[in-house]
């Protein structure tokens, strides 16, 4: 029996805590206070309560740990739950973005591609779809992957995840910035103008990605406004779920790391330059009310 840890009782640490408490392993879901969350997902008609407990109610190390908070809550992070970790200790970052994973010096630290949809308003979170991450193949993962194999929670692995880092980074570049600035859900893409916006801002991260190494095909764009006309109307992403909470954005590592790619090789992105200094006011107006 293994013990694992999830940090973050958001929708995405919800979803995974839910899942694996299926399994015979040891699972605690760890939050900054101590409470009770309802879980709901209505395809699978599961209601259910999880109870969060603080990190200094658990005494014993951890063998595995997922860490599902947001990308604004990361820092100081380790000085509290680095008494949870051993040297075999496997952590998984479960968010959005990428770079943050160079915040937490674990020596057995894995950055996942998250695909869990769901909500949390208050103490209520309902999942909407997918139950999926994406990681690096290695011993650990595979062995990761075979533990958690009775588990609900999917884990696909790839011998080069950096290209499936810089795909979903693509994918929320655009949904992400329109859903947030116009504060509506995937419905905004039936505008016009605003689906010529993400048309823009992805070209301008395929540029980003192929300076930075990744090759995608020039289809991807193509491939990607697809995937978003899939959407459900009512479907909101993290950043329009933040925008709505007046909670800090998760900017830093989506638009911002990719703004600061661009810097790096200094590239002329004219959509991103303006969504990006948007979206970091409005970030800087919910960090000084938080």
């Amino acid at each position: 029996m293994k013990k694992i840890g999830i940090i973050g009782p958001g929708a995405v640490g919800s979803c995974i805590t839910v899942q694996l408490l299926t399994t015979e392993h040891k699972v605690y879901l760890i939050g900054r206070r101590n409470a009770c969350i309802t879980y709901q997902d209505p395809s699978k008609n599961v209601n259910m309560t999880l109870n969060v407990v603080t990190a200094s109610d658990i005494t014993e190390p951890l063998d595995i740990i997922f860490i599902a908070v947001k990308i604004p809550h990361l820092d100081g992070l380790y000085k509290q739950i680095n008494h949870l970790t051993q040297d075999t200790t496997i952590v998984i970052l479960a968010q959005n973005g990428y770079g943050q994973h160079f915040k937490l010096p674990f020596q057995n630290m894995y950055q996942a591609v998250t695909y869990i949809s769901g909500q949390k308003t208050d103490q209520h979170v309902i999942h909407f779809r997918d139950e999926i991450l994406h990681l690096q193949q290695d011993d650990n993962t595979e062995s990761l992957k075979k533990t958690l194999a009775s588990s609900g929670l999917s884990l696909v692995l790839h011998k080069n995840i950096e290209v499936e880092i810089w795909y979903k980074l693509l994918v929320n570049l655009a949904i992400n910035t329109v859903t947030a600035l116009g504060i509506q859900p995937a419905s905004i893409l039936k505008q016009p103008h605003i689906y010529s916006l993400c048309v823009s801002l992805l070209k301008e991260g395929y540029i980003i990605a192929k300076h930075s190494g990744i090759n995608f095909s020039e289809d991807v764009i193509d491939e990607i406004m697809t995937i978003y006309q899939g959407y459900p109307d009512d479907m909101g992403t993290s950043m329009y779920y933040d925008v709505l909470a007046n909670t800090p954005l998760e900017i830093d590592g989506i638009q911002g790391f990719l703004y600061r790619q661009a810097r790096k090789y200094k590239l002329t992105t004219p959509h991103l330059d303006t969504i990006y200094a948007l979206l970091l006011s409005r970030h800087h107006v919910f960090s000084n009310n938080s």
